[in-house]
């Protein structure tokens, strides 16, 4: 584990998930301004964690990871529409996302709208198609499998759910939303379907196309979910007290917005405890089930609850 490199691990594999999603956006006329747009906000950088979750669940079971590519480039496509749609003046009315003007700042409303639901529709076909876009891809029946476990992932039952839990979460007033344990649990419940979903199913897919055993998938799944919430107990950390140079976004949005965070209900040192608390689940779960193939899993972990940024 000490002698595992975890930045040149994610510089290497996002070396191949960014040529992966050029040669997709390379496909479009790319002077037309709704593809200028979804490359703005596809190619805008970023830690890439989801598809190097997949690659590295995929690792963890002894498959080959460039198998797991199809489901990277859909799941960051899926992933870059959401923030598109989430910074959107209706929604977070966030100027920067990853140091540059968000989509519709750059653009315009309407076009970040249809530069979101591009990328979301057009992630699908990456997973169907990808036999004729990848030179190495999971079978079509796993890829069928794929479409269904994304889908949920990204949908009403899972990060759009989440997306609407947490605008109407806004506009109630604390005694709504009951007393302190009853609002943790309701914010643990937006954060499992919000960020959790798509993380999990990162994993998820990395495992499948990998043709992971039962055992292997169950402890893959309770490390993802954990991960999953650490991941955004760590957001509302860095939210309070995060450099925005560093981040590339303002910090203190979450308190001008009087929003419902990890901080705000339980306080930033009991937070920090919880997050560090969810990554020694994560890892005894891969402990339990995994040698060093698991590493890259193991480091990411680490890195998510260690991130400043």
């Amino acid at each position: 584990m000490n002698q595992f490199n975890l930045a040149d691990y994610l510089k290497q594999n996002r070396v191949l998930v960014e040529s992966a999603l050029e040669r997709i956006l390379g496909s479009f006329t790319r002077d037309l301004e709704l593809t200028c747009a979804m490359t703005h906000s596809l190619m805008a950088g970023g830690k890439r964690v989801r598809p190097v979750l997949a690659m590295a669940a995929a690792e963890a079971c002894g498959g080959d990871p460039l198998a797991a590519l199809p489901a990277c480039c859909a799941i960051e496509m899926i992933h870059t529409y959401s923030l598109i749609h989430d910074d959107l003046p209706a929604m977070d009315d966030d100027d920067l996302r990853r140091g540059l003007p968000t989509c519709h700042k750059k653009f315009s409303e309407a076009t970040a709208i249809l530069a979101g639901d591009g990328l979301l529709t057009q992630a699908f076909h990456v997973l169907a198609a990808a036999d004729r876009l990848f030179e190495c891809c999971p079978d079509a029946a796993t890829r069928l499998t794929l479409v269904e476990k994304i889908s949920e992932a990204a949908g009403v039952r899972g990060m759009v759910e989440g997306q609407m839990l947490d605008m109407q979460a806004e506009t109630m007033a604390p005694s709504e939303l009951g007393n302190k344990d009853q609002r943790l649990a309701h914010l643990k419940k937006i954060h499992r379907h919000k960020t959790g979903a798509m993380i999990r199913v990162s994993v998820e897919a990395g495992a499948l196309g990998a043709n992971a055993s039962p055992p292997a998938l169950s402890a893959l799944i309770t490390y993802a979910e954990a991960i999953g919430l650490a991941f955004q107990v760590m957001d509302d950390i860095l939210n309070v007290e995060g450099d925005p140079e560093i981040m590339g976004k303002a910090a203190g949005s979450d308190a001008l917005h009087d929003k419902m965070t990890f901080p705000a209900i339980i306080g930033l040192d009991e937070s920090k405890a919880f997050g560090r608390e969810l990554i020694e689940q994560a890892i005894d779960a891969l402990d339990r089930q995994f040698d060093e193939k698991a590493d890259p899993l193991r480091a990411i972990a680490h890195y998510i609850i260690n991130r400043k940024r």
